[in-house]
């Protein structure tokens, strides 16, 4: 399954930085999104109901599956269910 990842992260996330290195040690490609800027803010908030850093945004064929926090053991079961 072809699969997207948005990346919603804040300056000074902890989360976001461990985060951002257990994405890149599994090679996953995805788009960082810096939630300081307003546009990445409202898309967040508005299109996948989350006000959290950091978020993962799955897109899919089939829809969105959204990861809030660092939450390495959903996104595993996620991606091996792909």
């Amino acid at each position: 399954m072809a699969y997207r990842i948005l990346f919603f992260t804040q300056p000074g996330c902890l989360n976001c930085e461990v985060m951002k290195i257990f994405l890149e040690a599994r090679e996953l490609a995805f788009e960082e999104r810096d939630m300081s800027d307003s546009a990445a803010r409202v898309e967040l908030l508005e299109t996948y109901h989350s006000r959290t850093a950091p978020t993962l945004v799955i897109i899919t064929s089939t829809g969105a599956e959204v990861i809030e926090g660092f939450d390495p053991d959903r996104l595993d079961q996620f991606l091996s269910a792909a």
